[in-house]
């Protein structure tokens, strides 16, 4: 009796290890750093890092950046960028606050309203990159500027607070099980995003836009409207982020997101979307925002100064960014494996770099702990 054997299973069945797990690198390296994260915390400051009180903040504060991410995926992925994500987020949930604070509009008709200016602001940013040949990153920066300036205008200095319980459930609502209500909101974002990504049309545009723009306006596809399509998406998914943030806080003032741009770029890039296109990943963005929000809680929980998340954030990005560059850039040039690639002069230049700058995070979760049983918190 004759047994077939197929082909690729075969090939498959010879490949090394390396090279079986290389497509999944940009899903690995994120966990791999969470799986990290963990097992310092468990030897750094165990009784309060595992805490379940705070393992659900955890999830509440990276519930935030979820919808954030899943958009920001789609954008990065067509060579672009939304540097104005944090005043949208701002600017639509002010304009809710005052509907329903000062004009008595009931909270189902704000919210609404909101996520359609997100969107509205979204469409505008599309229109001024697509349609006056702004570059991204100016035009999204500028556009931040106003949007922020309105909101200032807006508010005047006053901080709104005190919503309907339907808006604090969506910010910081607690479920019978381990997840919050946030977190659940957030998470069901990214599978909406990994369906968009993977199933539809629109996904298959985004990939084929951020592999080469100029073929893909040759194939029939509409890059400029595309394009448009995500920086709505974006906007919508960064009021929905400001909603969250509102019902967390129970109050919104113009200032509050200032740094909402840069982490929800850093979860994105660390999980694997690549700054020069082509390359997404949503279980990677996904993993990125976990790890960040770990990371903000393992500098809090071992009482390092506020100042340097920021820095850490940094140190992220510049580190994922060389990384998957260098990724990228040997798979353009047709350049053996990753590991492989590894013992290469580029490569190992590259693996100095992203080790130098784990090695600051280190020395600086390192120092954290070894200070944090003798400071005793204020009040």
């Amino acid at each position: 009796m004759n047994t077939a054997v197929n082909p690729s299973t075969a090939e498959l069945d010879k490949q090394p290890f390396s090279e079986r797990v290389e497509p999944y690198m940009a899903i690995i390296a994120p966990m791999a750093m969470i799986a990290a994260i963990f097992l310092f915390m468990a030897v750094a400051s165990p009784d309060r890092f595992y805490r379940v009180s705070n393992l659900q903040l955890i999830l509440q504060d990276a519930a935030l950046y979820m919808p954030m991410a899943m958009a920001m995926t789609f954008v990065i992925t067509q060579r672009g960028i939304d540097l104005s994500v944090g005043s949208v987020a701002v600017l639509s949930s002010i304009i809710m606050a005052f509907l329903v604070k000062q004009y008595g509009f009931s909270i189902y008709v704000g919210i609404p309203i909101a996520l359609a200016i997100g969107a509205l602001l979204g469409l505008v940013n599309g229109l001024i990159i697509t349609r006056f040949n702004v570059p991204d990153l100016i035009g999204t920066l500028a556009m931040d500027l106003v949007y922020k300036g309105l909101a200032l205008l807006l508010a005047k200095g006053l901080v709104l607070a005190r919503f309907p319980d339907v808006l604090t459930e969506l910010g910081r609502g607690q479920t019978p099980f381990f997840i919050p209500t946030p977190a659940i909101v957030g998470m069901l974002t990214m599978v909406i995003g990994y369906f968009i990504l993977q199933r539809t049309y629109f996904g298959r545009y985004t990939i084929a836009i951020g592999y080469s723009p100029e073929s893909a306006e040759q194939t029939g596809i509409g890059v400029n409207r595309q394009k448009v399509y995500a920086y709505v998406m974006c906007g919508m998914c960064a009021a929905l982020a400001g909603l969250m943030l509102t019902g967390k806080q129970n109050a919104i003032q113009a200032t509050m997101a200032p740094f909402f741009n840069l982490h929800v770029i850093a979860a994105v890039v660390v999980g694997g979307t690549s700054l020069f296109g082509g390359r997404a990943s949503m279980i990677g963005s996904f993993s990125g925002v976990l790890l960040l929000a770990m990371m903000l809680n393992a500098l809090v929980t071992l009482r390092i100064e506020f100042f340097w998340q920021p820095v850490a954030s940094g140190f992220v990005i510049i580190s994922s960014v060389a990384l998957y560059a260098w990724i990228q850039k040997k798979d353009r040039d047709g350049a053996v494996g990753f590991f492989a690639g590894l013992k290469t002069g580029e490569g190992q230049k590259t693996m100095r770099l992203v080790a130098a700058i784990v090695g600051a995070l280190i020395l600086l979760l390192a120092l954290g702990g070894l200070t944090a049983g003798s400071t005793v918190p204020s009040g």
